[in-house]
């Protein structure tokens, strides 16, 4: 099921709402609007609420047996990878960059947000259909820059679809498939990164590959390597 508002706040706030207020949301049931005026992404940045773009949200309610609740992020990457690289020119210029960002080349095209309520998480999802936000020291594109922008309700359907499908695999193969498989479709190891800790350290480094628990791994200058469990990562 795919719910469609004209116009919300944000679609991971009405979902939070709804789990607090006790109403029952399923897995699979997507919350999608033409626009959100008090959306946001990581660290409380404004999401961009541009018309014709996809800005969506989503439930998986957790169960003692699923992997590292984390590694939802890189679950949502791959959902997202997996469609948009049906819809590219050159699929090869998507690339996943930790935790939760799409990219083609080095520009941002799509943006995963968790939220925890209770035992369950909130999933949301920003990808540029028709037009790019600008972001402060950052580069970003849309799909519609590389030619016509795909239709939002269409859109909706497919990353409904190969999310399902990501998530039985999550649950039914555990993390080890989904780290290959996210690894494969990331920028290349040794690409440049510069990471940000919630205190605003800035640490330079090389992309190593990621840990079994889904963290950053990342190679210094001395060749020591940090496992990154949290942070704003760039490249370069």
């Amino acid at each position: 099921m795919i719910e469609y508002l004209a116009e919300t706040g944000s679609t991971n706030t009405d979902l939070a709402d709804r789990l607090v207020s006790g109403t029952h949301v399923p897995e699979g049931a997507w919350l999608v609007a033409d626009r959100q005026v008090s959306g946001r992404g990581r660290h409380g940045r404004e999401w961009f609420d541009g018309a014709g773009n996809f800005m969506g949200s989503t439930v998986v309610h957790l169960a003692s047996s699923d992997p590292p609740t984390p590694t939802l992020a890189l679950l949502a990457g791959l959902a997202l990878y997996e469609v948009c690289a049906n819809l590219v020119p050159d699929p090869a210029a998507l690339s996943l960059k930790w935790p939760n960002d799409l990219l083609i080349g080095r520009a941002k095209l799509a943006g995963i947000l968790l939220e925890r309520q209770g035992q369950s998480v909130i999933v949301g999802i920003g990808v540029n259909l028709a037009a790019a936000p600008p972001i402060e020291g950052r580069e970003t594109i849309s799909l519609a820059k590389l030619g016509p922008a795909p239709d939002r309700n269409r859109f909706a359907e497919l990353l409904q679809h190969q999310f399902a499908i990501e998530l039985e695999r999550w649950r039914s193969f555990g993390l080890d498939p989904v780290l290959k498989r996210w690894q494969i479709a990331a920028h290349t190891v040794g690409t440049a990164l510069t990471v940000r800790d919630d205190g605003a350290r800035a640490i330079g480094g090389t992309f190593d590959g990621l840990a079994e628990d889904g963290s950053l791994l990342l190679r210094l200058a001395d060749g020591t390597i940090r496992a990154i469990h949290a942070g704003d990562v760039m490249l370069g």
